[in-house]
Formats: structure tokens, sequence, C-alpha cells
């Protein structure tokens, strides 16, 4: 009778310890999927912070192109309000809203050579493209956090956790139609 009941209590014991080790995958891995949307905020704050002060040096030159820097001025605000609070397809079309308004503010500059040989703009420049370097790898280290969580969600023996753990699928972030790489404007 002893040895059954220690049978039972070890099986007991095991079934705990693996219920909390499949929580704590699950959980982790929702987790380092939020962190990395976070990378993605952090990259589309800083690329709209720098925004102001590409729309000031271009305007210096170019003040009369007043609807291409409103146009900036709203992609902006609504880079800003997704990193705060939208959901990963709001993220990514306030993304391509910035880079179409980004496109003309470049194209705007191409017009002023005295514009282009700017120390301010040379080294605003620099800060976007290193910007979009990191934003571009935000991007892929939040889909390879999405594709480990997802397939934990979706195999066996993690996917009887999921429900437990409040874990579920997520999407991944891709960009919308056409906007598969970052914008390029040439400076020559």
């Amino acid at each position: 009778m002893a040895t059954i009941l220690i049978i039972i209590l070890v099986i007991i014991v095991l079934a705990v310890i693996f219920f909390v080790v499949g929580f704590n995958k699950l959980k982790k891995a929702d987790i380092a999927a939020q962190e990395a949307l976070g990378g993605i905020d952090v990259q589309l704050t800083r690329r709209a912070d720098l925004i102001p002060n590409l729309v000031e040096t271009v305007k210096g030159y170019a003040s009369h192109e007043k609807g291409v820097f409103e146009a900036v001025t709203e992609a902006r605000a609504r880079v800003t309000e997704a990193a705060r609070s939208g959901t990963v397809e709001e993220k990514s079309a306030a993304e391509a809203a910035m880079d179409k308004a980004l496109v003309n503010v470049m194209a705007v500059a191409e017009n002023y050579p005295e514009l282009k040989a700017s120390t301010n703009f040379l080294e605003l420049q620099k800060q976007l493209t290193d910007t979009e370097n990191q934003l571009s790898f935000a991007r892929q280290y939040y889909n390879d956090a999405v594709a480990t969580l997802n397939k934990l969600v979706a195999t066996i023996p993690w996917m009887f956790f999921a429900g437990m753990a409040s874990v579920s699928k997520r999407e991944f972030y891709q960009a919308p139609a056409g906007q598969t790489a970052p914008p390029t404007v040439s400076f020559g």
C-alpha cells in the first residue's frame, strides 16, 4: 500500500512539474514576442523623432512644399500613435505611410544641391539609414519570436497548456503590399 502511495505521489509531483514547465515555457515565449514587438515600437518612435529635424532642415531650403511637410507630420502622428497602442497591422500601415512621406521629402530634397551637401542633412540621412537597419532587425527579431511562440502553441504537448497560460498565436509583422523593401532615394 505504501509503495502504491509513493508511486501516485511521484506521478502527481511529476505532473505538477510538467505543468509548471509547460506553463512557464509558453509564458516566456509570449513575453519574448511582446518584448520584440516593443523593439519595433522603439525603432518606429526613433524614426518618427528624427522626422521633425529632417523636415525643418528641408523646409529651410524648400519652404513652399507645404503639402509634403503636412503629409509627413500626419504620417509621423500615425506612427507615434501606432507605436503606443496599435496592433501589428496598424503599426505596419503607419510605417508604410511614413515610408511614402519620407520618399516625398527626399524627392523634394533632390531638387536642392546645397541641401544635399548640408552637414546637418547628411547626418540626418545617416541616422535615418541606421534606424531603418535597426527597424529591419527589430522586425526580423519579432517574427522569429512569434515563430517560436506559434510553434509551441501549435504542437503537442505545449498546446494543452496554451489556454491555461492565456497564450495564443500571434500575427507576424508583414510589410504592406509594395513595401517589402525600405524606400530608396538617390542623392548622387
